[in-house]
Parts: structure tokens; sequence; C-alpha cells
């Protein structure tokens, strides 16, 4: 009976014995796992610079030796008035945004696109406009290199008009007044005239003087390839104006024409501004 005790107590004792030495085992790894972390981590954060840099970069280069310490001053960019631009600057023209009365609101701009952002972006009841600021605030309006650049490319289209107009080209002719408003609007469109002075034409707009109806015809021109040589057919020539004649209707009402349809051809015949 004795020695049947015996043998449960002894390995009972022993598995006591064993479990101790496990959590013994354990304790000990655990802490020397946190030891080494601690003193790896430490010479990496005496290593590392500190920085007040944001992680994104910094906008500007590094400050020199004798900015060291200070911290660079947000400047207020605001539209406010200029003030009166000295003698010698009176006349250099630029951008300018103006009231009612072209006095300067703000400015100078490089571009008309620059004011105009201003504008919006600031809210102010302006226009943009190309000149010069005087001295009393207000703008001398001049012609824009873009606005000169403009005539001079409408010069070279009006250029192409046939010799239908030589002899109603004048300052006292309305239809005169006519024709450059109509060339401008379809130019501008993306529609440019006819030009026959190689002897072969491209195609374009071909602008007819009307005197007796009081206007101007308006057709298109296809290539010289097609309404000459009829390379596609004869049919094809006449759909291809008839569309475009069409097309054209519609284009010069939009842009604010008063509009005939002059039969047989379908072209329009533009009498005035709508």
């Amino acid at each position: 009976m004795g020695g049947t005790l015996v043998w449960p107590a002894v390995a009972l004792l022993g598995f006591l014995v064993f479990t101790g030495l496990v959590v013994a085992l354990g304790s000990s790894s655990t802490a020397r796992y946190e030891f080494e972390r601690n003193r790896t981590r430490e010479p990496q954060r005496s290593a590392s610079p500190r920085t007040d840099a944001h992680p994104a970069g910094r906008r500007s280069g590094a400050a020199g030796a004798g900015d060291a310490g200070t911290q660079p001053r947000p400047q207020a960019v605001g539209l406010a008035v200029r003030p009166a631009p000295a003698p010698g600057q009176a006349n250099v023209p630029a951008w300018w945004l103006v009231d009612g009365s072209t006095q300067v609101l703000a400015g100078p701009f490089v571009d008309r696109l620059d004011a105009d952002w201003a504008a919006v972006t600031e809210g102010l009841p302006a226009v943009a406009v190309f000149g010069a600021r005087r001295a009393d605030g207000a703008v001398a309006v001049r012609p824009s290199p873009q606005e000169l650049a403009w005539l001079s490319e409408l010069g070279e289209q009006l250029d192409r008009l046939p010799e239908d107009w030589d002899t109603l080209l004048s300052d006292t002719d309305p239809l005169t007044t006519l024709v450059v408003e109509v060339a401008a609007a379809l130019v501008e469109a993306g529609l440019p005239l006819n030009e026959t002075a190689s002897g072969r034409s491209a195609g374009g707009l071909c602008l007819m003087p009307a005197p007796g109806l009081h206007g101007v015809l308006v057709s298109w021109r296809p290539h010289d390839r097609m309404s000459l040589d009829r390379v596609r057919g004869a049919g094809a020539d006449a759909a291809v104006q008839r569309l475009m004649n069409s097309g054209l209707t519609d284009v010069l009402v939009e842009l604010g024409f008063e509009v005939e349809t002059f039969t047989p051809t379908g072209c329009p015949l533009v009498t005035g501004r709508g």
C-alpha cells in the first residue's frame, strides 16, 4: 500500500519541478529580449539628426549661416491699388484691373489671364484692360499685343477678297463695314478665306458683294481637286458645297448676323447685324 502511494507522489513532484523550470527559462528569455531591443534602439535614436522639416520636404533651400535659428515670415500678397507710377514708368503698358471709370483697382499683370484670374479669386468688380497707368490712377487704354496680332492676321485674310471688292471697299460704303465684320467672325470661328493668289485654291470661304441685295454672299469653295479636277465626281462636289453652305448659314445666325438664303445655290446672304 505504501509503495502504491509513493510513485504518484514522485510523478506529481517531478511535474511541478519541470513546470517551474519552464517558467524560469521563459522569464529569462523575455528579459534578455527586452534588454537587447532597448540597447539596439538607443543608438538609432541618438544617430538620427533632429529636424523640423516636414516629411514631404521643404519648399525653400537651407538657410545660410547668418539665418540660423530664424524662421521665414509669411508675406501676404494682396491686390491693393499700387501707388502712382514714377514719371519714367507712367507710359509702360501692361494689364490692369479697372472699375467703370478706368480707375486702377489692381495691377499690373503680365497678361490678361492673370488679371482675369485675380478678379475672380479676389471677387473684384473689375474688368481687365491693357494700357499705361497715368499719374491720376486711371489707365490710358491701348491695343494689346494680342489685339495687334489679330488685326494683322485679319488684314491678311481680307487681302484674299476677290477683285470685285476693289471698287466697293471705301469708308463710305456700308458693305465695307459688313464684309469686315463677317470675315472677322468667320475667321474667329476657324474658317479661313479662300486664296487664289498662287493660281490654285486650297478651298475656303468666298465673300462676294451683292450691292443690289444690300448684303454679302457667303459660300464655301472646296479644294481645286474636288471643284475643278472632280477627283470625287461632280455629285460629291455639289453635295459638299450644299452641306457647307447650310452649315455657314447656321454659324452666321449664331454669330448674330441677319441671314437670308440665296437660291438656288443655298448660299447665305448676310444683310446686317442682328
